[in-house]
C-alpha cells in the first residue's frame, strides 16, 4: 500500500510482521543497488519501505519493490540458526556424556570414533596419507592407552572445526546470493504490436523474449526463432560458444555472443543464474586461490612427517605418551582450515561492499597485480554521458539523424547508446521500428535495413574504414572543429554519411582520486585504451592525470596489448563495461566489469562492481592485499605455536590430552580470527 507519494520520494507499507529485521537490511541493499535509487530505508516494526529516487523513476521503483526477494536474507538467518542449533547439540552431548556411567561413556566414545576411522581408512584406500588418517591415528592411540576422555575431547574439537568451516561457507554463499539478486531488471518481450520492454517480473511462462548480441538470457526456455552463438561457460565451463537455433534449449545466465535469439520462456526459475555461480564458487577447484590450493597441498604433505616424528619419539624415549602427544599436534589441520575461511570471508566482505568476486583466485590476482588497464567510455567517464550536438550532412536534418540513431541504439546496453536514446526522448522524437532486425557487429557498430537501404551507426573506423563509406569531404572542416574533445558516433544510410552525434563524456568525479590511491597501493602502471579519437582520449587523460594511453584502438588490439603486457611479466587488471571490452577482459589476469556495463562484459569479467563509481577498485585492492597478508600471518602463528606444542610434547612438558586441547583451541582461535572483517570499519 502506498502511504506517501511525492516526486522523488515514495513510502510503501506492508503492515506489521511483513518482514524481519534481517530482511529489512536485505531490502535496503537490494533497492540501493539500483543506480536511480538515492536512498532506501526499511522498517520491520511497521513493515514500511521509504525510497528516495531520481525524477521520473517512480514506475521503476514500484517494479523493484514488487521484484524483491527475501530468500537470500532468509538463507543468512537459517545459516545462523543452524549453526547455533548444531553447536548447542554438540555442547550438550559433550557435557552430558560426563554424567554417564563409565561403561556407557566408553561405548559412546568408540561409537563416535567409527566415523573418523572410516574416513581414515578410506583415505588410505585411495593411497593418501592425509589429515583424516592423522586424526584417526590420534584417536586410536588415545583409545589404545585407555584414555577415553582425551579421545572424546579430540573428536568433539574436530567436530567443532568442521562445523565452523561449514557455517562460514554457508554464510559466505548466502551473502554472495544476496549480492547477485535482481541482476536482470528488464527484457524485450514480443507482443502483437511489436517488441515491448517489460520488467522481468511481468514475464510469464510461454512469453517470447528477444535477446541480442551481448545480452544475458534471463530465463530458461526454447529457441523459437533466430540463431546465435551462445556462451554457456557459466553452466558448463566450456569457453567456446555453442550454436543455438530453432528447437534448442537455452538456459538462464548464458550469454548471446553473436546473433539474435527469440526464446519461449519455459520456467520462471528466478535464481537459476545465482545458483550456478554460487555453486561454481563453492565447488570449482579452478576458482580457488593459488595460495589456498598450495595450503591444502602443504597440509597433506606435512602429515607423513607427523608420523615420522612420532615414531622417532617412541623409538628414542620408549614413551608412548610422548609419541602420542606428537600425533595430537599437526600443522595441517589449521593450515587447511584457516586459508579457505580467510578467502571466503574476504569474498563475503566484498559482497557486502557490493563487489562480486567470482572466485578466490581472482582475489589473489587482484592483490598481486601491478598494472591496471582501463576502457574510457562508461568506465573512467560517467555512465550517463550527454549528447552535446547533432550534425547532419547533405540531405538530412538533425532530427532525422537523431531519430534514426535512437531507433538502432535502443536495443544495446552501452552508455553512449543510452545517451542517444535519452536525447531523442527529450526532444520528443518518436522512433517507431520501421527497420529490419538490427545486427550488432561486435566491437564496431550496428547495422540494419530501412526502406531497402543499409543503415549503419558506429565509430569513425567502422563507418569509413571497415564499411568503406565515402567521407563527406565538404564537411571535413566542420567535423574536425565540432568533434574536438567529444566522443563521436557516425550514421550512414544507403552507402553515404548522413550525420554525426557528438557525445560529452566527462570523467567520473571520483576517478582521479581513486587512480592516485591505487598507485599508492602498488599499481605502478595505469594505461587507458579507447576506440575514441585522439582529442577525446587526450582530454580525458589530462583530467585524470594518466600519462599513458592509446586512442582509436580496436577491441582485438586491446586484447593484444594486454597479452603483450603479460608477456613482459606484469600481472594485469582490465576494467571495462562494453561488449567491445569482452576480448580484453578475457585476456587479462583478472578482469573487472562496471555495474552498468553490457551483460556479456559482466559475464566474462572475474569481478563485477555493483555500485556506480570506481571506489570499489580501491576497496577491493585493500581487501585483497590485507587478506593475503592475513593468510601469511596465520601461517606464522600456526607454525610457531604448533612447533612449541610439538617440543613440549616430546619433552613430556604437557600430556597428550593437554596437547590435543591446546592444538585444537589454537586452530579454532586462528579460524575465528580469520572470520573477522579484513578492512575493519573504515
Amino acid at each position: 500500500m502506498i502511504v506517501y507519494d511525492k516526486p522523488g520520494r515514495l513510502r510503501l507499507r506492508r503492515g506489521r510482521d511483513a518482514f524481519t529485521k534481517g530482511q529489512a537490511r536485505g531490502i535496503e541493499r537490494a533497492l540501493t543497488a539500483h543506480a536511480w535509487v538515492l536512498n532506501a530505508k526499511a522498517s520491520h516494526a511497521n513493515g514500511s519501505i521509504l525510497v528516495e529516487y531520481e525524477p521520473g523513476r517512480r514506475a521503476a521503483v514500484l517494479d523493484a519493490v514488487a521484484d524483491l526477494s527475501m530468500q537470500a536474507e532468509e538463507d543468512l538467518q537459517e545459516a545462523d540458526a543452524q549453526f547455533v542449533r548444531s553447536f548447542s547439540v554438540l555442547a550438550a552431548k559433550f557435557f552430558l556424556s560426563k554424567l554417564l556411567p563409565p561403561p556407557i561413556r566408553v561405548a559412546l566414545t568408540v561409537k563416535n570414533a567409527l566415523g573418523f576411522w572410516q574416513r581414515g581408512l578410506a583415505a588410505l584406500g585411495r593411497g593418501k596419507l592425509n589429515v583424516d588418517v592423522l586424526d584417526a591415528a590420534a584417536i586410536t592411540t588415545s583409545l589404545a592407552k585407555g584414555d577415553f576422555s582425551t579421545a572424546a575431547s579430540i573428536m568433539a574439537l574436530l567436530r567443532v572445526t568442521d562445523l565452523l568451516e561449514e557455517y562460514t561457507r554457508k554464510k559466505a554463499n548466502a551473502a554472495l546470493s544476496q549480492s547477485l539478486a535482481l541482476n536482470i531488471e528488464q527484457v524485450w518481450v514480443l507482443r502483437d504490436t511489436g517488441e515491448v520492454r517489460l520488467p522481468l517480473a511481468q514475464v510469464a511462462v510461454g512469453d517470447c523474449i528477444r535477446v541480442r548480441t551481448g545480452g544475458v538470457i534471463p530465463l530458461d526456455g526454447e529457441v523459437a526463432g533466430g540463431e546465435a552463438l551462445v556462451n554457456e561457460a557459466s553452466m558448463t565451463g566450456e569457453p567456446l560458444p555453442a550454436l543455438r537455433k530453432m528447437g534448442h534449449s537455452v538456459y538462464a545466465g548464458t550469454v548471446v555472443e553473436e546473433g539474435t535469439l527469440t526464446l519461449r520462456v519455459r520456467t520462471l526459475a528466478d535464481n537459476t543464474r545465482i545458483q550456478h555461480i554460487v555453486a561454481m564458487i563453492d565447488r570449482s577447484e579452478a576458482l580457488k586461490a593459488g595460495i589456498q590450493s598450495k595450503a591444502e597441498k602443504l597440509a597433506d604433505t606435512i602429515v607423513p612427517f607427523s608420523f615420522i616424528v612420532s615414531a622417532l619419539t617412541l623409538l628414542v624415549t620408549r614413551d608412548i605418551a610422548k609419541a602420542s602427544s606428537v600425533l595430537m599436534v599437526d600443522y595441517s589441520c589449521a593450515i587447511k582450515l584457516t586459508t579457505p575461511i580467510s578467502i571466503i570471508t574476504a569474498m563475503r566482505e566484498a559482497a557486502n561492499e557490493k563487489i562480486l568476486v567470482k572466485g578466490g583466485k581472482h582475489l589473489e590476482a587482484f592483490a598481486l597485480a601491478d598494472t591496471m588497464v582501463f576502457d574510457k567510455t562508461g568506465t573512467l567517464t560517467v555512465a550517463s554521458p550527454q549528447v552535446a550536438k547533432v550534425i547532419a550532412f547533405d540531405g538530412y536534418t538533425t532530427d532525422e539523424v537523431l531519430r534514426l540513431a535512437a531507433c538502432l541504439e535502443e536495443h544495446f546496453p552501452h552508455s553512449v547508446a543510452k545517451a542517444i536514446v535519452r536525447h531523442a526522448e527529450e526532444n520528443d522524437l518518436h522512433h517507431e521500428e520501421e527497420h529490419a532486425d538490427v545486427e550488432y557487429i561486435v566491437a564496431h557498430g550496428i547495422a540494419s535495413m530501412l526502406n531497402h537501404e543499409r543503415v549503419l551507426i558506429g565509430s569513425e573506423h567502422f563507418i569509413f574504414d571497415d564499411e568503406h563509406i565515402p567521407r563527406p569531404l565538404a564537411h571535413e572542416a566542420d567535423i574536425a572543429r565540432e568533434s574536438e574533445g567529444y566522443s563521436v558516433v557516425y550514421l550512414a544510410v544507403g552507402g553515404r554519411a548522413a550525420g554525426m552525434i557528438c557525445v560529452d563524456d566527462p570523467v567520473r568525479t571520483e576517478a582521479k582520486a581513486v587512480l592516485t590511491a591505487l598507485k599508492a597501493q602498488g599499481i605502478n602502471r595505469i594505461l587507458m585504451l579507447t576506440g575514441d579519437g585522439e582529442a577525446a582520449a587526450r582530454k580525458a587523460c589530462e583530467a585524470l592525470g594518466i600519462t599513458e594511453y592509446q586512442a582509436q584502438v580496436l577491441p582485438e588490439a586491446k586484447a593484444d596489448i594486454l597479452r603483450a603486457l603479460r608477456a613482459e611479466g606484469r600481472t594485469v587488471i582490465m576494467v571495462g563495461d562494453g561488449i567491445n571490452d569482452s576480448p580484453a577482459l578475457s585476456a587479462a589476469d583478472v578482469s573487472v566489469a562496471m555495474k552498468d556495463g553490457a551483460d556479456i562484459a559482466k559475464e566474462v569479467a572475474d569481478i563485477t562492481l555493483l555500485t556506480e563509481n570506481l571506489d570499489g577498485l580501491l576497496t577491493l585492492r585493500q581487501l585483497a592485499t590485507r587478506t593475503m597478508a592475513r593468510i601469511q600471518n596465520n601461517y606464522r602463528i600456526i607454525l610457531g605455536f604448533n612447533t612449541l606444542l610439538l617440543a613440549a610434547g616430546i619433552t613430556g612438558a604437557i600430556t597428550p590430552a593437554a596437547s590435543a586441547v591446546l592444538h585444537n583451541a589454537s586452530t579454532l582461535a586462528v579460524s575465528g580470527a580469520s572470520l573477522r572483517r579484513v578492512r575493519g570499519r573504515e
